[in-house]
């Protein structure tokens, strides 16, 4: 194959120039340099693979079954590496840029992966663009599908942060879920990222809970959450349960098999959530997650502060320029849209898209309203009869020109106070989209 010895910006130092080479048919549409205006400095990966399909995912996934890994010839070792070749592909075309500060690698379960397969994706990402002086580096992990030995691989690949999907500490919770994992596997896989992060290897992991499930109550979920503060994992993502059409938790709510908690008991188990854990010193920094101080997740924040990210792979969202495009969800529709996509490049003059950020004004609010600091964006005084009651009932909280919801209540509400929005966006906000923002 005749390659280009044309690239990306390449930060770290000594590599071999022949691990950056781009086949000439992608650096003929990909090798310029990102134009000006807010160049994006995070990376989504998406990994499709996992093992099984949970009964709550509706995500662009790829079950490949119990036994499946990476390894040459195992079940799915193939799909793995033809869906490689593709990612890697796109992350050459990609329009070139600064170097990166932020990559997570999500799935899926990326830890299905080899740990050649992660170096080499994180090299690409190197050559393509860089990685900046203490770059954050997440990458997903599942219980029961690594070892000790591979985790080390990673961190030595470059990995510096670690997300752990834990979902629950009780055995008959997870298979009620469709997990693969047990309470044993949790503790197993958690001891190692305790043991990494003492050594130095490894700066920093979170642990994945989901609460709102089937059949949950005070009591059970307080337990959950001492065995998760015991562990002491320096950050905490705690999601509320979703119904997702599509989904086999869907078809039993159909069914009238799936008993969800009442709306009162699901406020208060975010009530007890954010308590218990600002008790155990975590600190309620965005909707969903909780860290220690100096653990709050950088790439994350990349997302709610309404700045830009390139995004690879089957499923993935990118929004270099404030933008959001998706990826198809099938492996043949990504592979065909590769053949017809062309590098993303800044949107078109809009009124309708703020100048220091790029997307447009209700999205920034949306997102700015998942972070404990809230938004500092125009309201207009149609939008704020809306959120009158809010306001009055102390959940929705004006401070200067930025606006907060109150934790935990407000956060709690923050669906209705959003639901609020977008009716007012639907009925007046593009009359009102070239608001500059507040002084």
């Amino acid at each position: 194959m005749r390659v280009s010895t044309m690239t990306g910006a390449v930060a770290a130092d000594g590599l071999k120039e022949a691990a950056c080479l781009i086949p000439a048919a992608l650096a003929r549409r990909g090798n310029r340099l990102a134009p000006i205006g807010w160049p994006p400095r995070s990376a989504y990966l998406h990994i499709p693979f996992c093992h099984r399909r949970c009964f709550y995912c509706d995500f662009p996934v790829v079950p490949l079954g119990d036994r499946a890994s990476a390894d040459a010839g195992a079940p799915g070792s193939t799909s793995i590496a033809a869906y490689l070749q593709l990612l890697h592909r796109e992350i050459a075309a990609a329009p070139a840029g600064p170097p990166l500060s932020t990559v997570y690698v999500g799935g899926g379960t990326p830890s299905l992966l080899s740990v050649e397969q992660l170096r080499d994706l994180l090299e690409a990402l190197r050559c393509r663009y860089g990685l900046a002086p203490g770059a954050e580096l997440s990458l997903e992990l599942d219980p029961a599908s690594f070892d000790q030995q591979r985790l080390a691989g990673y961190l030595a690949a470059g990995v510096t942060r670690v997300s752990l999907g834990g979902q629950s500490f009780s055995d008959a919770v997870l298979e009620s879920l469709g997990r693969r994992h047990r309470r044993a596997d949790l503790l197993e896989a958690a001891g190692w990222l305790q043991q990494a992060q003492r050594n130095g290897r490894l700066q920093s992991w979170s642990l994945d809970l989901i609460q709102g499930l089937p059949g949950q109550t005070l009591s059970g979920w307080r337990e959950q959450l001492e065995q998760a503060i015991a562990l002491q994992p320096p950050h905490l993502s705690v999601y509320d349960l979703i119904v997702e059409p599509g989904t086999v938790f869907e078809r039993l709510e159909q069914r009238g098999a799936l008993e969800l908690p009442e709306s009162d008991l699901a406020a208060d188990l975010m009530e007890l959530t954010a308590r218990r854990l600002a008790e155990a010193g975590y600190g309620h920094y965005e909707i969903s997650n909780y860290a220690l101080p100096g653990h709050a997740s950088r790439h994350n924040r990349v997302y709610w502060s309404g700045a830009g990210w390139w995004g690879f792979g089957m499923g993935a969202t990118a929004a270099p320029w404030g933008v959001r495009e998706a990826r198809p969800r099938t492996r043949e529709g990504y592979a065909a849209w590769l053949e017809q996509a062309e590098p993303a490049g800044p949107p078109s003059a809009s009124s309708s898209h703020l100048p220091e950020a790029g997307m447009p004004l209700d999205e920034l609010w949306m997102v700015g309203f998942r972070r404990r600091e809230g938004v500092r964006l125009p309201v207009p005084e149609a939008l704020r009869r809306r959120w009158q009651p809010f306001i009055e009932r102390g959940l929705l909280i004006q401070e200067g020109p930025r606006w907060r919801l109150r934790d935990p209540e407000g956060l709690a509400l923050s669906n209705a106070v959003l639901r609020e929005l977008l009716a007012w966006w639907e009925e007046e906000g593009s009359a009102v989209a070239d608001l500059p923002p507040s002084p």
